[in-house]
């Protein structure tokens, strides 16, 4: 893996996964909105930005030529398919064999094997509802992504991200399967650690057609599944 790019390289996650990129040596383009772009000046000249939506197919296909690997940060933002047609881009532009990871949230089921507590489906349902009244987002485009993404016949990982919060690395996240897994049950992971997961994920060919579900490796519910397997 020498070279990488990150669509949606301008939010916080995005940032975080330059960090752990530039960390491992590797060469780092990204894509993000031109109002986004100063949001990335303190990495100077050590990334090459790609102005443009990330679902602008022009612009996506541009940014990965030549990338071993894909990171790619989809969001639901609008009513447009705004996550839908990001994913395609990535998936028709990547180079043949490139490694594509994609984040989205715990929500995004791949078998229908999930187990979600109640409390979870009311604020989506909730959330996906208002969001979508508003206009300001739509989770069934973020579900309809990720069932293009499962589809594929790509080198691909869903990472499936819990409740995120700011602060200092716990290491590398735990992972399940699925939703409902005790070890899952504390629902939190430091945003870097997010990113630091799927960094690694571009390596990790155990991950690759999963859709692993992440939590941070500190939290209780992780450390008493520690404790029980040893």
């Amino acid at each position: 893996m020498r070279r990488i790019c990150i669509i949606g390289i301008s939010g916080k996650l995005g940032q975080y996964m330059v960090e752990h990129a530039l960390a491992r040596g590797y060469e780092v383009v990204g894509v993000c909105r031109p109002e986004s772009t100063a949001k990335l000046d303190r990495f100077g000249d050590r990334i090459t930005i790609f102005p443009g939506r990330t679902d602008d197919r022009d612009v996506v296909a541009e940014a990965v030529k030549g990338c071993q690997g894909v990171l790619v940060v989809l969001v639901p933002w609008g009513v447009d398919n705004y996550a839908t047609g990001t994913a395609q881009a990535v998936l028709d532009s990547a180079e043949p064999g490139a490694r594509l990871v994609f984040s989205c949230g715990w929500h995004i089921s791949m078998d229908g094997k999930d187990v979600y507590p109640w409390r979870a489906r009311a604020f989506v349902a909730f959330f996906g509802f208002l969001a979508r009244l508003l206009r300001f987002a739509d989770i069934s485009d973020q579900v309809e992504a990720c069932r293009r993404v499962f589809a594929s016949d790509t080198s691909w990982t869903v990472v499936r991200g819990s409740d995120m919060e700011e602060g200092d690395s716990d290491g590398l996240p735990v992972w399940s399967r699925h939703v409902g897994d005790p070890v899952l049950a504390s629902n939190l992971t430091k945003r870097t650690d997010f990113a630091l997961f799927m960094v690694d994920a571009l390596t990790n060919d155990d991950l690759i057609h999963e859709a692993p579900a992440i939590v941070g490796r500190k939290t209780a519910s992780a450390r008493a599944h520690a404790e029980a397997a040893s």
